[in-house]
Formats: structure tokens, sequence, C-alpha cells
């Protein structure tokens, strides 16, 4: 997507050209859910000097409220105009960043979380940090009579399907439509491997940027799907026994010369600082997989079985481990971390991704060997012999590896990090005292 660096008088020029009616300031909560406040235009000015307060106190994992004022700043780049009109005008956005009451940058926000952690990677001299998402989501009817979701998939198609088999095409066709007429670069879509499953993928962009298209992404497909009488979710693992939604995560590490991943003399054409880089996502791959994967539904996806990566492994030959090389060079040289869920805060994981790989550039982390055998097809004491580990199996593992891991840990500051693990809890605790009907159909007449 386009990154355009508008004045404030260029978004005057626009509104009044194009006759927006509302604007709506977003950002986003702890748990990566998309807020707003919608404003009419004629607020236009005070939004764009920085005078728009709202209340802090109301948002998950914000403030308390005695410290319940706070400040939106929109950051200019992300005007974006909504291609759906309504009867009552156009609406046009501006993605905001938190401040307290006092105008200085509130770290409970998880995007100013991420500005941190990508200053922190400009002061070891690299210039940009570069994000390709690769988003999958389901497509389920809505009940004609309640308009609430069903679990009835809309087809039956498979991977690459094409209709009729594949019915949530023109659904599909018109969630690209819509984003680039927002000015996103769609570089394919298709049919996922399983029932009523899809995925979009877009042109990567500056982390920052990434994580605000990942949230406009998720907006605008369930929009038109509505539009379709369909529900379209992020859920991990919606289904049992078909795959589930993952999220994929392309990186790659700029400076001043270009592509620091990518070195022609080097290894599988791999310089040192992608070795390094890599070494760090190892390393501290398990204790921040309750980031990458934050919902208790997560770790059903995270099973053998339905290509979802479970061990902590790298190759640039297969798809099982969870990091891979893909086969480009040069400027497109780039990893790939294949664990990352949709139900994930793009802007937190994104942050714990780079701290991960910033941590192996400053303390030399060499990564283990690449393991370019099917692992799903390894037993216990081949995986053992090559030091792989399992990704952790449940919530609950996952809170206690990030528990013990400091680097993970101030990715996302302390704000962030004690108000996550103790939503994190009370998820897990909620769920624990759940009993399934798995559980009653196989135990109930047995004991």
């Amino acid at each position: 997507m386009v990154k355009f660096d508008y004045t404030k008088d260029d978004i005057r020029r626009i509104a009044k050209e194009e006759n927006i009616r509302f604007l709506r300031l977003m950002f986003t909560d702890l748990y990566g859910t998309i807020k707003n406040v919608e404003v009419p235009i004629s607020q236009l000015d005070k939004v764009l000097d920085n005078k728009m307060m709202f209340d802090g106190s109301s948002i998950d994992g914000f403030v308390r409220i005695e410290e319940s004022d706070m400040w939106l700043y929109p950051d200019l780049s992300t005007w974006m105009i909504f291609p759906w009109g309504g009867e009552h005008g156009k609406v046009a956005r501006l993605i905001c960043e938190v401040y307290n009451a006092d105008r200085t940058p509130f770290l409970g926000d998880p995007r100013n979380n991420l500005i941190r952690v990508l200053d922190e990677m400009k002061e070891m001299g690299f210039t940009e940090f570069n994000i390709g998402p690769e988003p999958e989501f389901f497509l389920f009817k809505l009940d004609e009579k309640t308009g609430r979701p069903t679990i009835h998939l809309n087809d039956k198609g498979s991977y690459f399907d094409l209709a009729p088999v594949d019915l949530g095409e023109n659904c599909r066709r018109d969630i690209v439509l819509e984003l680039e007429n927002m000015g996103f670069d769609v570089e394919a879509s298709h049919h996922e491997v399983a029932p009523g499953q899809h995925e979009v993928d877009f042109k990567y962009a500056d982390a920052l940027h990434a994580c605000d298209n990942i949230q406009t992404f998720k907006l605008v497909v369930k929009t038109v799907a509505r539009k379709y009488g369909l529900h379209a979710t992020f859920m991990p693992k919606p289904l049992d026994r078909i795959n589930g939604s993952g999220m994929h995560l392309n990186m790659s590490l700029f400076h001043k010369d270009g592509n620091a991943f990518f070195d022609t003399k080097g290894e599988e054409q791999l310089s040192q600082d992608a070795y390094y880089f890599l070494g760090g996502v190892l390393k501290h791959a398990r204790n921040f997989t309750a980031i990458m994967n934050p919902t208790v539904n997560s770790y059903k996806r995270l099973v053998p079985g339905y290509e979802a990566p479970v061990y902590v492994a790298w190759s640039g030959h297969n798809r099982s481990p969870l990091v891979r090389v893909p086969i480009a060079r040069g400027n497109s040289t780039r990893l790939e971390l294949r664990s990352v869920d949709p139900s994930a805060n793009p802007y937190l994981a994104v942050a714990a991704l780079l701290e991960a790989g910033l941590d192996g550039l400053r303390n030399k982390i060499e990564p283990a060997a690449p393991v370019d055998r099917n692992i799903y097809a390894m037993d216990d004491e081949e995986r053992e012999a090559n030091n792989i580990q399992d990704l952790p199996s449940t919530l609950h593992n996952a809170l206690k590896a990030l528990k013990t891991d400091k680097v993970v840990q101030d990715a996302m500051g302390p704000h962030l990090y004690q108000n996550f693990l103790e939503a994190k809890r009370l998820e897990w605790d909620a769920y624990r005292q759940e009993v399934s009907q798995w559980e009653r159909d196989q135990y109930l007449e047995m004991y």
C-alpha cells in the first residue's frame, strides 16, 4: 500500500473536494481490537491540531478511571477515505497514537510501543523493518432471522479451487476491489485449504504501516462479507478437524546500503546479520508464542497434521519448520515466521519479533543448523537429536514461557506486559473451568 506524506492542508483540501462528512479516529487496544472515535467533519481542525480527547479508562488495558483523559494524535500518513458510503455521506479515517494528559506518548498504546522498538532498531544503524503479512480467514453464513454468525460454511472448496466449488469467490473479489480502492497493492487472492477458508495477500510495507494495513484489512473483510450475508472471522481454529487460519509474517531488515539480510558471498546468499537475526528469533520463539498466538483457541491450530508449525526450527527448503527462508534474494531476501495467527495484535507481534531479532544481532546468536526434512515425520528421538523444541501446547504454557524472557517482556514494555499477562491469565482460568461437550461425550457414561 502506498504511503503518502499528507500535510494538514492536503487533508483539508481532500476532505472538501470529496465532501467528507465524518471522521473515524482509529486506534488499537491491548487485544488487537480496533477502537474508534467518530466525529463530524466540522471537528477536522481540532483533530489535526491534536486537540481531540477521549476516555482511556473505557479501553481494555489502558488506564484507571482517575487517569482517564487522553489525547489522540493522528498519523497524517494514514488518511484514507472508505469506499463505502452511506446515507449520511462519505467517511474518512485517521489512525491515531494515544498520548497521556500531559502530552507524553502513552506506552500502553500498542502502536506507540512499536514506534519505541523501531527507534531502538534505528539506533543500531538500521533504517527500516518491512513486514509482508499473509492473513487467512473463514466465511460463515449468517442466520437469516437473527443476523448472528452460524457455524455453517459458505462452500466446500479447498486450496486454489474455482467457482462453483468456491462460493466465496465473488465476496473475495469484492474484498480485493475495495482494498484496491483504498490504495492496497493486492498481489493475490485464493481459496485456502479448508472449506470456507480464504487468503488475500497484499504488498509488504514498513512495520508500522504494515500493522495499520492488517487492521484496515480486517475491517474491510468483515464489512464486505456482511454485504453477502456472511460473517468473516479471523478466529484461528473455528472448527475442529480442518486447518486453522494463520497470518505468516515475512520480514526483512534494511540499512543504508539495502537489504541487511542479503549477501552475494554469504552461505545461501544470506548475510551474517540475517543469521544472527534468525538466531534471535529462534531463541525467543517459545517465549513470544503467547503474543503471536494469544488466545486459548490459538493452540487448537498449533497441532501436528494441519500444516501449522509446531516445532522450533528453520529451513530454506521445506514448510514444516517455524521459520522458512523463501528463495527470493536481492532486496526480496526475507525470513517468514509461520506460527503467527490473525488473533494476534499486530503491533505487539511485530514489536516482539523485531526485538527478538535485534537481540540476536546484539549478542551474535547463531541459529542451529537448518532442518530440511519433514519434521512432522520425525519421531521424538530424531527431534531431540536435532535440538528441535516444541512450541508451547497451551496458552497456559505459553504464558509460563513468556514470564522467563526479559527480552520479550521489554519488547512490550512494563504497562503492556503486565496488563497482557493478567488478562490472559484470566482468560485461561475462565477456560479451564468450562466443561466441553467432548468431555461429556468421552467420560459421562464411562465413569
